[in-house]
């Protein structure tokens, strides 16, 4: 394919950006993914991967193997042809090319920008007049239109909404943004003008009206977007979820209005959505309802129902969450795409508040949960993602319901998003990635160029150029995890003890600064060619969780950096259930570049379990074991793995450890 240079747009107008009367509630804003060149060693290979390989896939599955552009093609020769798939396939669709716009950014390409171009026409010669686009309901019946609050319309158009403000700020082409307002607008004339209540089965639509919102700087879908988040819990929602016993307005999170939520319940991917809205609404509208919420549901999901990978919602069953520290490994649903959405919902979270908790679970969702739901080859997807394996677990090539392998690649694209952020006079360092930005600061600009072996390596070397000398602020993220802290809470804790300490220099000499909501602040006056240097340890951590997690007692886990670590079969003689690590095990560690595109594996001697011959009696002898990435398991086939280990042989399980 050919290369082609693209011209990163400008906005449509200038955005509105706060509501007369109205102040916003951000500590800062986010430098945009447009604005960041990644040159990571780790990431920049995933990225790469995902824009060859992964989206490719996605192309392939959308158009030839399912017949989700079919539909559109139906709908535009308008001969009565019947609807294949599933009603909310649809949003496939969107969600590629919401990953194509990203790729095109950082890995430009003629064909496949010409490809989402002609799906582009083809959605537009979809829509109709009135502005509504949905094939299901076109091609099945539009007197059904608006009647089934579960049917995913709303959750298409916000995945529509997104890819169009992501495209459109990546080409400068408008086409598919013009589609999106007319739907926004067929929408608001629909509910919120002829104040018809109406409460989306599937959220979306609410951050994705935002996002439109910033693109076009017109209030009305700001003010659609609030509309959407007021219409919950107040016994509006009608269709067939809403009267199933086994799901009920919980699953939808209609049982209380949103600013009365105490705890997170129901299908864990519309949570994350839900509260990403919110937090966005609440930010542009000066709503603090909206953020003491979410501040209370946070509180639930992180110190009660998330996994040590950062993944939630432990039930499959409901596709999200049970009670609190019900917390299964090998029966874990932890989708792939309750991750996408944890990364979105952190970010909004730490943007609001200044907090860099969030950015710690930010970071544990992203380098473990939802980087697990993607293979190292770019075309093999988890859609779940178990802490435990006897075998039965394989990645897949695609979906029936296929949201995660797009989800993922659109989140791998858009990393530049998380990196960075900006107030007046501050610059917030996020996540250690290798990358170079410039960003605006009221003083001036300042490039920065960032190197680092993250997350193999904690040395952090940040070259600080502003176009002048200027006074700013630098606040660089002091991850938990070398803070003492695996995760806020008090769920999981370091089970050892690690005096080692992180170290910060400015031209390679120690700097006073001060520790502030996790970020160390140095205000000093920049001149270009300035290098901080940070520094921090990274020993192995073995990990507890606290005893109300049943699952995981007289066990434990480990973890590096900000890396989760698990035990699979390829690495311990076709077994990962048949030995048990004592405490004060000492770990090594290895950097092996011929192994799953290279990782930093753990290894130790630990007591194996094996039977004799005749099966009449067992033994212990200490063996090398070896523990690699959680992200990188069932790269090699299937077979056993854990996250979470016995420490004493009485807790092997005996049936997993003989097969």
């Amino acid at each position: 394919m050919k290369k082609v240079v693209l011209t990163i747009a400008a906005p449509l107008f200038f955005p509105l950006l706060f509501p007369a009367g109205a102040q916003s509630l951000k500590k800062m804003e986010a430098v945009s993914f447009s604005q960041v060149d990644i040159n990571d060693l780790f990431w920049k290979p995933r990225i790469e991967k995902v824009s060859l390989v992964t989206i490719p896939v996605c192309i392939d599955q959308t158009e030839v193997k399912t017949p989700r552009i079919r539909n559109f093609e139906k709908v535009a020769r308008k001969k009565g042809e019947k609807h294949e798939g599933i009603y909310y396939d649809d949003s496939d669709v969107f969600k590629a090319l919401e990953a194509i716009a990203y790729s095109l950014k950082n890995h430009p390409d003629k064909d496949l920008e010409k490809k989402a171009d002609e799906w582009i026409d083809k959605i537009a010669a979809a829509q109709l007049p009135d502005g509504y686009l949905n094939t299901y309901y076109t091609l099945t019946g539009l007197d059904k239109r608006w009647t089934d609050m579960e049917k995913h319309e709303d959750y298409n158009a916000g995945h529509l909404f997104e890819a169009a403000t992501a495209y459109y700020n990546t080409t400068g082409k408008r086409k598919l943004l013009d589609v999106a307002i007319r739907f926004a607008d067929h929408i608001d004339s629909t509910f919120r003008l002829q104040n018809r209540h109406w409460v989306s089965g599937h959220e979306e639509i609410e951050l994705a009206l935002v996002k439109l919102y910033h693109t076009t700087g017109n209030k009305r879908y700001l003010d659609l977007a609030d509309w959407y988040l007021q219409q919950r819990g107040h016994g509006y929602g009608q269709g067939a979820i809403w009267t199933n016993r086994n799901m009920g307005a919980k699953y939808c999170q209609d049982d209380v209005p949103l600013k009365e939520q105490q705890e997170i319940t129901g299908h864990a991917v519309r949570a994350m959505y839900l509260y990403t809205g919110a937090a966005d609404v609440g930010a542009e509208k000066g709503d603090p309802g909206y953020m003491d919420a979410m501040k209370r549901v946070w509180e639930d999901v992180v110190y009660r129902n998330m996994y040590i990978t950062g993944g939630i919602g432990s039930s499959g069953r409901n596709e999200g969450f049970s009670t609190d520290y019900d917390l299964p490994n090998e029966e874990a649903y932890c989708e792939t795409c309750a991750s996408v959405g944890m990364v979105l919902w952190n970010q909004r979270m730490n943007l609001l508040t200044g907090d860099s908790k969030y950015i710690d679970v930010l970071e544990r969702s992203l380098y473990n949960g939802a980087l697990d739901g993607l293979s190292l080859s770019g075309n093999r997807f988890f859609y779940g993602n178990p802490l435990a394996s006897t075998g039965r677990n394989q990645r897949s090539e695609w979906f029936g319901t296929a949201c995660c392998p797009s989800n993922i690649a659109r989140l791998v694209e858009s990393l530049g998003d998380y990196i960075y952020a900006k107030s007046g006079d501050a610059i917030w360092v996020n996540l250690f990635v290798g990358s170079t930005t410039t960003v605006n600061l009221q003083k001036g600009k300042v490039a920065l160029q960032q190197q680092t072996g993250y997350p193999w390596s904690g040395a952090v070397q940040l070259a600080v150029m502003p176009e002048r000398t200027q006074k700013f602020s630098l606040r660089l993220r002091i991850p938990g995890w070398a803070q003492g802290e695996p995760v806020p809470g008090k769920t999981y804790r370091f089970a050892d003890e690690d005096t080692s300490k992180f170290v910060i220099e400015v031209n390679g000499k120690p700097i006073a600064y001060t520790l502030e909501q996790g970020y160390a602040l140095i205000n000093r006056e920049w001149k270009k060619g300035d290098k901080v240097s940070l520094y921090l340890p990274m020993p192995v951590r073995r990990v507890r969780a606290i005893d109300s997690v049943k699952q995981d007692k007289n066990r434990v886990a480990f973890q590096r950096g900000p890396l989760v670590y698990c035990f699979e079969h390829p690495d311990n003689a076709g077994k990962a259930m048949n030995f048990f690590i004592p405490s004060k095990t000492p770990f090594t560690t290895e950097y092996n570049g011929d192994l799953l595109n290279g990782v930093v594996v753990l290894e130790a001697q630990a007591p194996v379990v094996q039977a004799s011959t005749d099966g009449s009696s067992v033994s212990t002898v200490n063996k090398k074991i070896t523990a690699i990435p959680y992200y990188a398991w069932a790269n090699r086939g299937p077979g056993q793995m854990q996250v979470w280990v016995p420490e004493k042989a009485g807790e092997i399980r005996i049936d997993a450890a003989a097969n």
